[in-house]
Protein backbone atom coordinates (compact mmCIF):
# COMPACT_ATOMS: atom_id res chain seq x y z
CA UNK A 1 0.00 0.00 0.00
CA UNK A 2 1.22 3.40 -0.56
CA UNK A 3 1.68 5.91 1.98
CA UNK A 4 0.54 10.03 1.80
CA UNK A 5 2.80 12.28 3.46
CA UNK A 6 1.26 15.95 3.67
CA UNK A 7 3.17 18.55 1.28
CA UNK A 8 2.29 21.70 3.45
CA UNK A 9 -0.96 22.91 5.74
CA UNK A 10 -3.79 25.72 5.32
CA UNK A 11 -3.09 28.40 7.44
CA UNK A 12 -6.86 30.22 8.00
CA UNK A 13 -9.02 31.95 10.47
CA UNK A 14 -11.23 29.07 11.69
CA UNK A 15 -9.95 27.13 14.62
CA UNK A 16 -13.21 25.59 15.14
CA UNK A 17 -15.61 23.07 12.61
CA UNK A 18 -18.17 26.45 13.92
CA UNK A 19 -16.50 28.89 12.79
CA UNK A 20 -15.99 27.60 9.57
CA UNK A 21 -18.09 27.77 6.81
CA UNK A 22 -20.01 24.90 5.13
CA UNK A 23 -18.76 25.70 1.76
CA UNK A 24 -16.62 27.95 0.90
CA UNK A 25 -18.42 31.74 0.23
CA UNK A 26 -17.14 33.14 -2.91
CA UNK A 27 -18.54 36.62 -2.55
CA UNK A 28 -16.19 36.99 0.82
CA UNK A 29 -13.41 39.16 0.77
CA UNK A 30 -10.80 36.62 2.84
CA UNK A 31 -7.41 35.49 1.89
CA UNK A 32 -5.96 32.38 3.45
CA UNK A 33 -2.18 30.91 2.97
CA UNK A 34 -0.89 27.75 2.14
CA UNK A 35 2.09 27.05 3.26
CA UNK A 36 4.22 24.11 1.53
CA UNK A 37 7.00 22.05 3.15
CA UNK A 38 11.05 23.45 2.79
CA UNK A 39 13.40 20.62 0.92
CA UNK A 40 11.05 18.73 -1.11
CA UNK A 41 11.57 20.34 -4.89
CA UNK A 42 8.43 22.23 -4.66
CA UNK A 43 9.62 25.66 -5.62
CA UNK A 44 9.82 23.60 -8.66
CA UNK A 45 6.54 22.35 -8.90
CA UNK A 46 4.93 25.45 -8.36
CA UNK A 47 5.60 26.74 -11.54
CA UNK A 48 3.43 28.03 -14.01
CA UNK A 49 0.75 27.90 -11.49
CA UNK A 50 0.24 31.30 -10.82
CA UNK A 51 -1.18 31.40 -14.66
CA UNK A 52 -4.14 29.68 -13.44
CA UNK A 53 -7.02 31.68 -11.42
CA UNK A 54 -8.65 28.79 -9.14
CA UNK A 55 -6.89 25.58 -7.77
CA UNK A 56 -8.10 21.93 -6.44
CA UNK A 57 -6.77 21.60 -3.11
CA UNK A 58 -6.38 17.42 -2.13
CA UNK A 59 -6.55 17.66 1.60
CA UNK A 60 -7.11 15.51 4.52
CA UNK A 61 -9.35 15.76 7.36
CA UNK A 62 -7.03 15.45 9.96
CA UNK A 63 -9.69 15.80 12.81
CA UNK A 64 -12.16 12.65 12.07
CA UNK A 65 -11.29 9.24 13.15
CA UNK A 66 -14.10 7.65 12.47
CA UNK A 67 -16.44 7.15 8.97
CA UNK A 68 -20.08 6.28 8.75
CA UNK A 69 -21.81 4.73 5.61
CA UNK A 70 -25.23 7.29 6.09
CA UNK A 71 -24.65 10.66 7.52
CA UNK A 72 -26.98 13.76 8.36
CA UNK A 73 -26.04 16.57 6.72
CA UNK A 74 -25.67 19.99 8.41
CA UNK A 75 -28.02 21.33 6.05
CA UNK A 76 -31.52 20.35 5.13
CA UNK A 77 -34.27 18.33 7.36
CA UNK A 78 -32.66 15.91 9.39
CA UNK A 79 -32.34 13.06 7.02
CA UNK A 80 -29.46 10.60 6.50
CA UNK A 81 -28.04 10.28 3.80
CA UNK A 82 -25.40 7.52 1.87
CA UNK A 83 -21.89 9.40 3.12
CA UNK A 84 -20.62 8.83 -1.10
CA UNK A 85 -23.68 11.01 -1.85
CA UNK A 86 -22.90 14.26 0.41
CA UNK A 87 -19.66 16.11 1.41
CA UNK A 88 -19.68 14.76 5.11
CA UNK A 89 -16.23 14.27 6.70
CA UNK A 90 -17.11 11.36 7.51
CA UNK A 91 -15.79 9.31 5.07
CA UNK A 92 -13.79 5.71 4.47
CA UNK A 93 -11.26 7.13 3.22
CA UNK A 94 -10.92 11.12 5.28
CA UNK A 95 -10.12 12.58 1.97
CA UNK A 96 -11.41 16.23 1.04
CA UNK A 97 -11.46 17.98 -1.85
CA UNK A 98 -12.01 22.01 -2.42
CA UNK A 99 -11.48 24.59 -5.17
CA UNK A 100 -10.43 28.12 -4.31
CA UNK A 101 -9.14 31.02 -6.03
CA UNK A 102 -5.42 31.62 -6.38
CA UNK A 103 -4.24 35.52 -6.08
CA UNK A 104 -0.39 34.77 -6.18
CA UNK A 105 2.30 32.35 -5.89
CA UNK A 106 4.89 33.58 -3.49
CA UNK A 107 8.02 31.10 -2.80
CA UNK A 108 6.39 28.15 -0.84
CA UNK A 109 3.33 30.22 0.04
CA UNK A 110 0.08 30.68 -1.71
CA UNK A 111 -2.40 33.58 -1.23
CA UNK A 112 -5.66 31.87 -2.17
CA UNK A 113 -9.40 33.31 -1.45
CA UNK A 114 -12.00 31.89 0.91
CA UNK A 115 -11.68 28.35 2.17
CA UNK A 116 -14.07 26.06 4.39
CA UNK A 117 -10.65 24.48 5.94
CA UNK A 118 -9.36 24.51 9.91
CA UNK A 119 -6.08 26.24 10.30
CA UNK A 120 -3.22 23.87 10.03
CA UNK A 121 -5.34 21.14 8.09
CA UNK A 122 -2.85 19.62 6.06
CA UNK A 123 -2.77 19.30 2.22
CA UNK A 124 -2.03 16.10 0.11
CA UNK A 125 -2.08 17.80 -3.19
CA UNK A 126 -2.14 20.76 -5.27
CA UNK A 127 -4.02 20.57 -9.47
CA UNK A 128 -4.93 23.55 -11.37
CA UNK A 129 -8.66 24.08 -11.97
CA UNK A 130 -9.91 23.66 -16.21
CA UNK A 131 -13.01 25.43 -16.55
CA UNK A 132 -13.21 23.59 -20.29
CA UNK A 133 -12.93 20.37 -18.27
CA UNK A 134 -14.08 20.74 -14.41
CA UNK A 135 -17.27 23.11 -14.99
CA UNK A 136 -21.16 21.16 -15.96
CA UNK A 137 -23.09 24.07 -14.29
CA UNK A 138 -26.39 22.13 -16.30
CA UNK A 139 -25.73 19.32 -14.07
CA UNK A 140 -28.47 17.67 -11.36
CA UNK A 141 -27.45 18.49 -7.79
CA UNK A 142 -29.44 15.24 -6.28
CA UNK A 143 -30.89 15.92 -3.34
CA UNK A 144 -29.32 19.02 -2.91
CA UNK A 145 -31.79 20.39 -5.54
CA UNK A 146 -34.33 21.02 -2.73
CA UNK A 147 -32.19 22.21 -0.28
CA UNK A 148 -30.84 25.09 -2.59
CA UNK A 149 -34.34 26.27 -3.35
CA UNK A 150 -35.40 26.16 0.19
CA UNK A 151 -32.09 28.51 0.83
CA UNK A 152 -33.67 30.99 -1.43
CA UNK A 153 -36.54 31.32 0.36
CA UNK A 154 -37.14 33.50 3.38
CA UNK A 155 -35.99 32.77 6.72
CA UNK A 156 -38.71 30.81 8.44
CA UNK A 157 -37.66 32.43 11.84
CA UNK A 158 -36.83 35.03 13.37
CA UNK A 159 -34.29 35.76 16.25
CA UNK A 160 -34.40 37.97 18.98
CA UNK A 161 -32.00 38.34 22.01
CA UNK A 162 -32.88 38.59 25.20
CA UNK A 163 -30.71 42.09 27.27
CA UNK A 164 -28.30 38.99 28.88
CA UNK A 165 -27.54 37.87 25.62
CA UNK A 166 -27.02 40.79 24.07
CA UNK A 167 -24.45 42.11 26.26
CA UNK A 168 -22.32 38.34 26.52
CA UNK A 169 -22.52 38.78 22.87
CA UNK A 170 -20.94 42.35 22.24
CA UNK A 171 -18.56 41.56 25.35
CA UNK A 172 -17.13 38.79 23.57
CA UNK A 173 -17.19 40.31 20.44
CA UNK A 174 -15.78 43.88 21.47
CA UNK A 175 -12.95 42.28 23.77
CA UNK A 176 -12.63 38.84 22.08
CA UNK A 177 -13.26 39.09 18.52
CA UNK A 178 -15.45 36.00 19.12
CA UNK A 179 -18.89 36.78 16.85
CA UNK A 180 -21.16 33.91 17.83
CA UNK A 181 -24.27 35.55 15.96
CA UNK A 182 -23.13 35.99 12.45
CA UNK A 183 -22.53 31.86 12.28
CA UNK A 184 -24.98 30.75 15.21
CA UNK A 185 -27.95 33.10 14.03
CA UNK A 186 -27.95 32.04 10.24
CA UNK A 187 -28.72 28.48 11.87
CA UNK A 188 -31.37 29.30 14.29
CA UNK A 189 -33.05 31.76 11.51
CA UNK A 190 -33.66 28.22 9.42
CA UNK A 191 -34.21 25.89 11.55
CA UNK A 192 -33.78 26.00 15.07
CA UNK A 193 -35.05 22.85 15.98
CA UNK A 194 -32.96 19.60 17.71
CA UNK A 195 -30.47 18.27 14.94
CA UNK A 196 -27.24 16.08 15.84
CA UNK A 197 -24.93 17.65 12.63
CA UNK A 198 -25.98 21.05 13.70
CA UNK A 199 -25.82 20.50 17.23
CA UNK A 200 -28.38 21.74 18.55
CA UNK A 201 -29.92 20.05 21.64
CA UNK A 202 -33.42 20.01 23.41
CA UNK A 203 -33.05 20.47 27.32
CA UNK A 204 -35.07 19.20 30.29
CA UNK A 205 -36.12 22.90 31.27
CA UNK A 206 -37.98 23.61 27.83
CA UNK A 207 -35.28 25.76 26.25
CA UNK A 208 -32.53 24.48 23.38
CA UNK A 209 -29.03 24.81 23.17
CA UNK A 210 -27.16 25.28 19.83
CA UNK A 211 -23.03 24.46 20.43
CA UNK A 212 -21.06 27.27 18.75
CA UNK A 213 -17.25 25.82 18.61
CA UNK A 214 -16.15 26.74 22.58
CA UNK A 215 -19.68 28.37 23.54
CA UNK A 216 -23.53 27.76 23.68
CA UNK A 217 -26.35 29.64 22.98
CA UNK A 218 -29.52 28.92 25.34
CA UNK A 219 -32.48 30.07 23.50
CA UNK A 220 -36.17 28.82 23.29
CA UNK A 221 -38.91 29.08 20.35
CA UNK A 222 -42.54 30.36 20.26
CA UNK A 223 -44.27 29.71 16.64
CA UNK A 224 -41.76 31.14 14.10
CA UNK A 225 -39.78 33.67 16.77
CA UNK A 226 -36.19 32.23 18.54
CA UNK A 227 -35.89 33.57 21.45
CA UNK A 228 -31.63 33.69 22.67
CA UNK A 229 -31.81 34.01 26.40
CA UNK A 230 -27.77 33.71 27.63
CA UNK A 231 -25.06 32.19 26.23
CA UNK A 232 -23.08 29.79 28.32
CA UNK A 233 -18.87 28.40 27.97
CA UNK A 234 -18.72 25.12 27.14
CA UNK A 235 -15.89 24.34 29.53
CA UNK A 236 -16.29 23.74 33.05
CA UNK A 237 -13.62 25.90 35.40
CA UNK A 238 -12.74 22.69 37.00
CA UNK A 239 -11.54 21.97 33.20
CA UNK A 240 -10.20 25.08 32.59
CA UNK A 241 -8.16 24.89 35.88
CA UNK A 242 -7.13 21.57 35.34
CA UNK A 243 -5.83 21.91 31.76
CA UNK A 244 -4.61 25.88 31.69
CA UNK A 245 -6.78 27.99 29.87
CA UNK A 246 -4.28 28.98 27.26
CA UNK A 247 -4.09 25.56 25.98
CA UNK A 248 -7.87 25.17 25.50
CA UNK A 249 -9.85 26.81 22.35
CA UNK A 250 -11.02 30.52 23.65
CA UNK A 251 -10.09 29.27 27.16
CA UNK A 252 -8.78 32.72 28.32
CA UNK A 253 -11.50 33.86 26.66
CA UNK A 254 -13.89 31.73 29.07
CA UNK A 255 -12.00 32.64 32.27
CA UNK A 256 -12.73 36.02 31.98
CA UNK A 257 -16.47 35.38 30.37
CA UNK A 258 -16.81 33.40 34.17
CA UNK A 259 -15.76 36.52 35.94
CA UNK A 260 -17.97 39.12 34.03
CA UNK A 261 -20.85 36.59 34.09
CA UNK A 262 -21.36 34.45 36.64
CA UNK A 263 -23.33 31.45 36.45
CA UNK A 264 -26.89 32.31 37.97
CA UNK A 265 -27.02 28.48 39.52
Amino acid sequence: MPTFTPIGVVRTGFSTKFEAPSQPDSAAEERNWIDLEHGQNFELALQDLDGFDHIWLLWWFDRNKTWRPRVIPPRGPAVRRGVFATRSPHRPNPIGLTCVELHSVQGLTLEVGPLDLLDGTPIFDIKPYLRTVDSHPESSLGWVEEVEAAAQLPAPFTVTVEALAATQLAWLKQDWAIDLASRGFPILERDPRPHRTRRILALDDGRFRLACGAWRLYFRVSGSVVTVEEIGKGYSDEVLAAHGAEKIMHGQAQVGFADRFPSRG
